[in-house]
């Protein structure tokens, strides 16, 4: 009998001892990212006044467009949609050009931009929809399957006009 809970007291700490170290090696995975996302927030808080913050991504489609996108409320109750530009090495960037700020309402919400691509482009399956930055404009990302195969395109956020024409990822 002694045996017996000295096994599984043995088992309940290996047990303990391995949850702990996989939630180790989730924080030290995950770190640089928490850390960006906090610089991002104190930037839209300090820079472009938001008092709330309701949702932040990360959108990054080359090293000249790594951006931290928050949604949020400043202190007159406006939504707002910042976004955060960051350096390669996952620093917010300094100067005039570092964040942008606009109020929801100037530009075209989630919602709508979900209507426009569906009635654009019927029958496709969406994966994702985040906004992000484009060659130097603010932009709806969407990225969609169509029959087997992916694509990416982008909207202009201020007014949900296709940028370019998209790119098609190739089939495997």
């Amino acid at each position: 009998m002694r045996k017996r809970r000295k096994w599984i007291f043995y088992g309940a700490f290996l047990a303990l001892l391995l949850l702990f170290g996989l939630y180790q090696f989730f924080a030290y995975v995950l770190k640089d990212q928490w850390s960006e996302r906090s610089a991002a927030e104190a930037t839209a808080i300090s820079r472009a006044g938001l008092t709330e913050i309701n949702q932040a991504q990360k959108s990054v489609w080359d090293e000249n467009a790594i951006y931290w996108v928050l949604t949020g409320k400043n202190k007159t109750g406006t939504e707002m949609m910042v976004w955060v530009r960051f350096t390669t090495e996952g620093k917010p960037v300094e100067g005039e050009n570092a964040v942008h700020a606009e109020e929801l309402s100037q530009g075209i919400s989630e919602e709508k931009m979900r209507q426009i691509i569906a009635s654009s482009l019927p029958g496709i399956k969406i994966e994702r929809l985040l906004p992000g930055a484009y060659n130097g404009e603010y932009a709806w990302q969407l990225f969609y399957k169509d029959g087997d195969r992916y694509y990416y395109r982008f909207y202009r956020f201020s007014d949900g006009e296709q940028i370019g024409d998209g790119y098609s990822l190739p089939n495997r």
